[in-house]
C-alpha cells in the first residue's frame, strides 16, 4: 500500500462496533419477520417508500462509485457528471417512473420473485429464466469483487492492517446478515447505511469546498492545473479536469471520450435499467404511490451520491496540487514559468548524502519557492539545483482506486477519516448485500429450482436452502477475484462490464416484456443470447483493456498476424476503446423486434394475464374456447 494510515484509536473501533451490531439488529429483524419465500426474496411486497427509495439508491452506489468512480474523476476530471445526470434521468426517473409500476404490476400478477422469474414467466420460458439466473451468477462476483476492493483498500489503510485480512474479515460480516435475513434483513440494513451515506458524503463536499478555499478559488484553482496533465492522457485527448476531452473519431487522441461517455458513462448510466439486484426492488412495495413517493427520495440520493464523489475525485488534485507533501527533485522541464509549472525527476538522498535519482519517477508539479538547504545535485558532472514541489492526485496515490483514500487520509481531520470509513462501510454492505442476494436467489430459485423441481411440501425450505448455498459460493469468488488487486482503476472497469453485459443481455427483453406485446418468446430468447455473445465477442477480442487482460486476443493475432495485439482492432484508432454496449445493445434490441414480427404472436390469454390481471385472463380463455367450438 502506498498510502499512509491514520492511527485508529479506541473510540474509532467503538463507533465501528456500535454500527456493527446496529446492522445485526437489522439483520435479525428482518430474519424474525422472514415466514414465506416471498418474505425472503421480495420483502413480502409491503416495504415502506422511504425504506425502498433508500434500498435502491443504496444498492446502485456502492463503493465503485464512490471510491472508483471518484478516483477516476481524479484522473480524467469533471466529464464524469455526465454520468450523474444520466443517473438521475435514467436511473431513477426512467427506472421508477416508467418502468417500476409495470414491473411492479406485471410481478404481482405472475407471482414473480426475482427478475430471471419475471422475464421467464413473461415469456413463459424456462430457458429464459435458467439462463438469465447463470448470467447473474456467474458476473455478479465481478461487480461485488469492484465493491469489495473498494471497500477493503480503504479498511486497510485507515486500520492500518494488511489488505486481504479486511477483505475476509468484511466479507464474513456481509455473509452473516444476508445469508440468514434475506432481503427484508437487506432492505432494513439499506435503509439505515443509505441514510449513513447521505450524511457523509455531504459532509465530504462541504469540508472539500471548505480544504480548496471555496466553490470558486476551488475550480480555478482546478482548471488552472490543465498544463499538469500527464503526457500519456494528453496522448488521447485530456484537456484538464474541468474540461470535456477532445471528440472526435478515428484518431487516438478522442480515446479518452469513448472511455469516459461510453464505458463509464453509458455503460453504467444505461446498464442500470436491468440490473437484477434493482429491478427486484419495484417488486417489494404493495403500490403505484408508493412507488410514486419512493423517486424523489432516490433522486436526491443519487445526486448527492455520485455528484459529491465525481466532484471531490476532481478537487483532490487542487489540494494535492497546494497542500500536499512536497516531492523533491530536479527540473528537467519547464511547463509554464508564469505558473510556475514544471516536470521534475523525483530524487532522494542515498548512504552517502548526495542527491540521486528515483529510477523512472518523474511528476509534474507547481514548484515551491526555493528552499537554499536542498543543496544540488550532479547530474552528467554538473552541479543542478534540488527543488520542491507538488503534484496532482495520482502522483500521490498511485493508482485510481487510492485516489480518493488517499485524499481523506492526507486531508481530512481525523474524526471525518471515521465518518468516512462508515460511509464505505455502509455503501458497500449495502450494494454487496443486494448483489449477493440476487446471486443466491439466481442460483436457487432460477437455475436448481427450474432444473430439479422439488414435489414435496418442503419446497420453500429447499429454496431458501440452496439461496444461502448460493450466497456463500458467490462470496468465496467475489473473495478470490478480489484478492491483491493490482489494475489500474479495475473498480471503474469491473462494474462497467457487469452493468453493460446486464443492459445488453437483458435490457431489450425486459422493455419489450414490459412494453411490446408482440414481443415473442423466440424473439426474447434471441435478443438475450446476441447480447451476451456479441459483448463477450467484444470484450474477449476488441476491447484492448480487457481483452489483454484476458489473453485469448494475443494468441488469435499472433497465430494470424504473426504479431501478438491487445486488440484485433488494435490499427483501428478508437474502436478498441469502445465499450460493448454501444454495439451489442443496439444489436439485442433489432434482433428483438425482427425475430418478433417473424414468429407466431404470443398466447392472447397470457398476455391478458400479464397486463390485465387474471379475470382477463380467464374471459380471454372462455372467448377463445368458445370461438373454437363455433360458438359466438
Amino acid at each position: 500500500m502506498t498510502l499512509l494510515a491514520q492511527t485508529v484509536g479506541l473510540p474509532e473501533v467503538i463507533v465501528v462496533i456500535l454500527y456493527l451490531v446496529m446492522v445485526g439488529y437489522l439483520g435479525w429483524l428482518g430474519f424474525r419477520r422472514t415466514r414465506t419465500t416471498a418474505d425472503y426474496m421480495i420483502a413480502g411486497r409491503q416495504v415502506h417508500p422511504f425504506v425502498m427509495a433508500m434500498s435502491y439508491g443504496a444498492t446502485f452506489i456502492s463503493t465503485s462509485a464512490i471510491v472508483g468512480f471518484g478516483g477516476v474523476a481524479g484522473l480524467f476530471g469533471m466529464s464524469l457528471l455526465w454520468l450523474t445526470f444520466l443517473n438521475i434521468f435514467v436511473g431513477i426517473f426512467i427506472a421508477f417512473v416508467v418502468l417500476g409500476g409495470p414491473t411492479r404490476r406485471l410481478g404481482h400478477r405472475l407471482d414473480a420473485h426475482t427478475f430471471p422469474e419475471l422475464l421467464g414467466r413473461r415469456f413463459q420460458s424456462k430457458f429464459i429464466q435458467v439462463f438469465g439466473g447463470l448470467i447473474i451468477f456467474f458476473f455478479i462476483p465481478l461487480y461485488a469483487a469492484a465493491v469489495l476492493i473498494g471497500g477493503c483498500v480503504f479498511i486497510a489503510t485507515q486500520f492500518n492492517i494488511d489488505y486481504n485480512v479486511a477483505l475476509l474479515v468484511f466479507s464474513v460480516i456481509i455473509a452473516a446478515y444476508v445469508v440468514v435475513g434475506g432481503l427484508k434483513g437487506v432492505m432494513y440494513t439499506d435503509a439505515l447505511q443509505g441514510s449513513i451515506m447521505f450524511v457523509g458524503m455531504f459532509i465530504l463536499l462541504i469540508g472539500t469546498y471548505w480544504m480548496v478555499g471555496g466553490v470558486v478559488e476551488g475550480h480555478q484553482t482546478l482548471t488552472s492545473l490543465a498544463d499538469l496533465v500527464p503526457a500519456n492522457f494528453k496522448t488521447i485527448g485530456h484537456q484538464g479536469w474541468t474540461a470535456t476531452p477532445d471528440f472526435g473519431f478515428g484518431d487516438i487522441k478522442y480515446n479518452l471520450w469513448w472511455i469516459v461517455i461510453s464505458t463509464i458513462t453509458l455503460g453504467v448510466g444505461v446498464g442500470v435499467l436491468a440490473q437484477p439486484q434493482l429491478v427486484v426492488r419495484f417488486m417489494t412495495v404493495k403500490s403505484r404511490k408508493e412507488l410514486n413517493r419512493a423517486v424523489l427520495i432516490g433522486g436526491i440520493f443519487i445526486i448527492v451520491m455520485t455528484g459529491v464523489a465525481f466532484t471531490v475525485g476532481s478537487l483532490s488534485n487542487a489540494w494535492f496540487a497546494t497542500h500536499g507533501q512536497p516531492l523533491t527533485g530536479r527540473v528537467v522541464k519547464i511547463i509554464s514559468e508564469e505558473k510556475n509549472h514544471a516536470v521534475i525527476q523525483l530524487m532522494s538522498k542515498n548512504e552517502k548524502g548526495d542527491w540521486v535519482d528515483i529510477e523512472g519517477k518523474m511528476a509534474p508539479v507547481v514548484l515551491a519557492e526555493a528552499d537554499p538547504t536542498l543543496g544540488n545535485a550532479t547530474v552528467s558532472g554538473e552541479q543542478v539545483p534540488v527543488v520542491n514541489g507538488r503534484s496532482i492526485s495520482i502522483v500521490y496515490a498511485g493508482k485510481a482506486d487510492d485516489i480518493i483514500p488517499a485524499y481523506i487520509n492526507k486531508a481530512m481531520p481525523k474524526y471525518f477519516g471515521l465518518l468516512f470509513l462508515l460511509t464505505l462501510l455502509a455503501a458497500a454492505m449495502s450494494t454487496l448485500s443486494s448483489q449477493f442476494h440476487a446471486l443466491g436467489t439466481a442460483l436457487g430459485r432460477d437455475v436448481v429450482e427450474q432444473i430439479w423441481p422439488s414435489k414435496a411440501e418442503s419446497g420453500i425450505n429447499r429454496s431458501m436452502h440452496i439461496t444461502r448455498i448460493g450466497i456463500i459460493i458467490g462470496i468465496i469468488i467475489a473473495v478470490v477475484i478480489s484478492h491483491d488487486p493490482d489494475e489500474t482503476y479495475i473498480i471503474a472497469r469491473a462494474t462497467a462490464i457487469f452493468m453493460g453485459l446486464c443492459a445488453s443481455a437483458f435490457l431489450p427483453t425486459f422493455v419489450g416484456g414490459l412494453f411490446f406485446r408482440r414481443m415473442t418468446r423466440p424473439a426474447a430468447i434471441a435478443s438475450m443470447i446476441t447480447g451476451f455473445v456479441v459483448t463477450a465477442f467484444w470484450l474477449l477480442l476488441i476491447k484492448a483493456q480487457e481483452a489483454g487482460d484476458i489473453g485469448l486476443v494475443q494468441i488469435v493475432t499472433k497465430a494470424l498476424t504473426g504479431e501478438a495485439k491487445t486488440s484485433i482492432l488494435a490499427n483501428s484508432p478508437n474502436w478498441p476503446v469502445v465499450d460493448p454496449i454501444l454495439v451489442a445493445l443496439p444489436i439485442s434490441a433489432i434482433v428483438a423486434v425482427v425475430v418478433s414480427l417473424f414468429t407466431q404472436p404470443p398466447d392472447q390469454s397470457h398476455l391478458a394475464r400479464c397486463f390485465h390481471g387474471p379475470a382477463a385472463a380467464n374471459k380471454e380463455s372462455r372467448a377463445k374456447a368458445l370461438s373454437a367450438t363455433g360458438v359466438e
